[in-house]
């Protein structure tokens, strides 16, 4: 054996016992590493796909035949709202984050992702909220309003049970998993890449990834906003949603859709990328018009915002919206062409092998774009108003999702099985299943579209013989069957193949992106070295990177520090920057998703001390977290190989902290603009309004609040200021405690004035805007909480930990003089 060899295997040896994870059961519980996170993502969303299909199957069962006496009404709303909210919210989203914790830190070159240990409470949160709304669902306590919970047919007064609060509170939960999934892919594709991976040459997948992650941080805080005024009105009566004391039903529609139509471009967009990653491997040639491909995500993501009301087209909407909305539904159809006629001419250029993977991206393409021109169709208002509660709608939605989604997702869970197992197809079940689940499919759901032309209504449990529906309702039914054999199939194929013995070679499709460079499967270190990139396709630039990078020829290959390091680029460029600290396992993440659920999931069986006290563990448990991240001492520049010594991440005045914080209040921000809609919404269309009279301050409130948030804002640069001249920040950080606690009490002033929000919406209104202040700056003191902590133990502040806390400073002063400003003036203005 050379020296060389001998250097590298000492290098894999000490990088496996530092990224080791406990190998006891509770390893699971308390791993932070992408691969065994994932892998837990993967299976249990699969695990909710399966019991999303056997509802799908009890519905066909149901309507198979006309008067079918198989489910009753009640049995039957349950299912289908089920069915919905378990295929939407527990399987779609949580499936392609899995696939992206796997193979995303692979492509970029980097060891895992930006926050592990978020990752991994992401994950158990997911896990607690899905498996309570599961729960419910066996006990038949389940949800019977509709996957998309329209009230007033979900208040109190017509829903009077607690499924409505299970799938609110639920899915809220699952809710802040995907946030906190989105902020982590988001700040790994900006930051954490290999040495010389500029924006440019990011892999496709990437960019796609990345759009999607900012679509998640601002389509869902507008649904968590309606989640929460649902549960309060059904709770507390506050009445946002009830026309006698001047809600408007309306609100919620606006609110959900919000998300709602975002949300199918967020699940289309990674299996988008999924395709564009695959198919030029699978044409042995690279993706064609890469810029225009990425300007067309971009465009769609963006475009997808504009779309809300194409869903709300019967309900009334002056005709200047509905002719603006129909024309920004048609423009959706122009980048969605770039990228298909891109792919096309990818598949032109190159040598089409038929493997698995492209067998399910060619059934993508003969289903997507059917779903795509049907998609068109209900763009236009007039033949929208004709099917738009019919089983038109319901055959649209999964043309686009299932076709659109699912097969691509197929195709990528083959196409990645060797990366992500080392072990190569045996079996070939997985064709068998092609040819069983494409055309059921199409048999299926082409009869759904012609039922639902016939005039056949959706969200109904039967229908009447002689309507000219029974053979395509029997049809459909049959043929949905098959189809739920070949998804099976798919499942025991991928399933057997995992664990059959074949052994395949490292990159068998002869990809050139960096995730088939490390070992197969991937250990949880991913790669020995970073590694320097100078194109789009290393390793068809490159056949021996994956040697190079091995033999610990990339940067950070020194263990000698016996942690757990990453490399930290510039932006744009991709040259290194900082060296990131990863945390090792820990059993926090756990703990924190447990109290957090219980918060969320106590007030169900009206536990609200409970739930209170969770909040209080929530605020213990992340105490503790980051106390225990902060490094104990500052050690200055560190050695990252070839020549390159470069600060620690935590030392820096933009530790990653601080790119968290920065996107996590872009959401946060979006909250807010959607609960000042909501607001401008109720008075500018909701009956009974005005209310019966403003709130008219006293000098004291608005004082409280300017100071505060002059002070509030000021404090936190004091305190950088002082770190930068090597003074104590211990003033600065007082300050600034005194500050969020006058704007607190501004906000309690609000409160005080207005002390029964369940007489009208306005008041109801003012409540909520008031608390979003006091909660701010509740986080803000619990924020100095921690920096107080930090000198009365006698340990420096760092300025990157004060810039955190200022940007969270500085949102709560200028949100806080917003919303007591819409809540006072008036008052003022009156």
């Amino acid at each position: 054996m050379t020296a060389r060899r001998r250097t590298a295997l000492r290098l894999h040896r000490e990088l496996a016992r530092i990224w080791a994870p406990d190998p006891r059961l509770r390893g699971w519980l308390t791993t932070s590493n992408n691969n065994d996170i994932g892998r837990l993502f993967l299976a249990v969303a699969t695990a909710f796909f399966v019991i999303g299909g056997l509802l799908a199957m009890l519905i066909r069962a149901q309507l198979a035949t006309p008067g079918s006496a198989f489910m009753g009404p009640e049995a039957y709303d349950q299912v289908f709202t089920m069915h919905g909210t378990v295929m939407m919210f527990l399987f779609a989203i949580p499936f392609f984050e899995a696939l992206s914790m796997l193979v995303l830190p692979g492509m970029l070159g980097t060891r895992d992702l930006a926050y592990p240990r978020l990752g991994a409470y992401g994950l158990w949160v997911y896990v607690f909220g899905g498996s309570a709304v599961i729960v419910a669902m066996l006990l038949g306590l389940a949800p019977d309003g509709g996957w998309f919970m329209y009230p007033p047919l979900t208040s109190a007064a017509f829903s009077p049970g607690i499924g409505a609060d299970v799938w609110l509170l639920g899915i809220t939960s699952i809710e802040v998993s995907a946030i906190a999934t989105a902020v982590e892919v988001i700040v790994t594709v900006l930051r954490y890449r290999a040495a010389g991976m500029s924006l440019s040459r990011m892999p496709i997948f990437a960019w796609y990834i990345l759009v999607v992650a900012v679509m998640i941080l601002t389509a869902f805080p507008p649904m968590i906003l309606g989640s929460l005024l649902l549960e309060l009105e059904r709770a507390l009566d506050w009445p946002f949603f009830q026309v006698e004391n001047g809600g408007d039903p309306l609100l919620w529609q606006h609110l959900f859709w919000l998300f709602g139509h975002p949300e199918v471009y967020i699940i289309f967009l990674p299996a988008a990328g999924m395709i564009a990653t695959i198919l030029p491997v699978m044409a042995r040639t690279t993706l064609l018009g890469y810029g225009w491909v990425v300007a067309a995500a971009v465009s769609l993501g963006v475009l997808s915002f504009g779309l809300w009301v194409h869903h709300m087209f019967t309900t009334g909407i002056p005709h200047l919206g509905l002719a603006f909305f129909s024309a920004a539904s048609t423009l959706v159809a122009v980048p969605t062409s770039v990228m298909i006629f891109a792919w096309i001419g990818t598949l032109r250029q190159g040598r089409v092998r038929m493997e698995l993977p492209m067998l399910w991206i060619i059934g993508f393409f003969a289903t997507f774009i059917i779903g795509g021109l049907t998609g068109v169709m209900i763009a236009i208002v007039p033949f929208n108003w004709q099917v738009h509660d019919t089983h038109f709608i319901v055959a649209h939605l999964h043309y686009v999702l299932i076709g659109g989604y699912v097969f691509p997702m197929i195709a990528a869970v083959y196409y990645f099985q060797p990366l992500l197992t080392g072990r190569f197809q045996v079996f070939r079940l997985g064709g068998v299943a092609f040819w069983l689940v494409v055309p059921a499919f199409h048999v299926t759901f082409l009869a759904v579209h012609l039922a639902g032309l016939l005039g056949q209504r959706r969200r109904t449990w039967t229908y009447d013989e002689g309507q000219g529906w029974e053979v395509l309702n029997l049809v459909a039914s049959v043929s949905s069957f098959v189809m739920a054999i070949g998804f099976a199939l798919v499942l025991l194929d991928v399933a057997i193949n995992t664990f059959a013995r074949a052994r395949g070679p490292r990159n068998p499709w002869g990809a050139g992106t960096l995730e088939w460079a490390a070992p197969m499967p991937s250990p949880p270190y991913g790669f020995a070295s970073i590694p320097i990139v100078g194109s789009r396709y290393p390793l068809l630039d490159d056949p021996r990177i994956d040697l190079k990078i091995a033999r610990g020829e990339g940067y950070l290959a020194d263990t000698s520090r016996s942690r757990r390091e990453t490399l930290i680029v510039t932006t744009a460029q991709g040259a290194p920057a900082q060296v990131a600290v990863l945390p090792c396992n820990s059993v926090l993440p756990f703990l924190l998703a447990v109290v957090t659920s219980t918060a969320f999931l106590a007030p169900l069986v009206k536990a609200h001390a409970v739930s209170v006290l969770a909040l209080v563990g929530v605020v213990a448990v992340a105490l503790v977290w980051v106390w225990r991240l902060a490094p104990a001492r500052m050690e200055g520049p560190v050695d990252a190989g070839h020549g390159a010594m470069l600060p620690l991440a935590s030392e820096t005045p933009d530790p990653p902290g601080w790119w968290g914080s920065l996107f996590l209040l872009l959401a946060d921000g979006v909250h807010f603009g959607a609960l000042l809609f909501g607001y401008a919404f109720l008075w500018t269309v909701a009956p009974n309004w005005p209310p019966p009279s403003f709130l008219r301050p006293d000098v004291a409130g608005p004082a409280l609040a300017l100071g505060g948030a002059g002070a509030l804002a000021l404090a936190p640069r004091l305190a950088v200021r002082a770190i930068g001249a090597g003074r104590g920040a211990g003033p600065a950080v007082g300050l600034a405690a005194l500050a969020a606690l006058a704007l607190a009490g501004a906000a309690g002033s609000v409160m005080l004035e207005r002390p029964d929000p369940a007489g009208h919406a306005h008041d109801a209104t003012l409540w909520i805007l008031a608390g979003h202040v006091a909660f701010h700056a509740g986080l803000v003191l619990i924020m100095l909480f921690y920096l107080a902590l930090r000198l009365v133990a006698g340990k420096a502040l760092r300025i990157g930990e004060a810039r955190i806390v200022g940007l969270w400073a500085d949102f709560t002063a200028a949100t806080g003089l917003v919303a007591l400003g819409a809540a006072w003036l008036p008052g003022v203005l009156a």
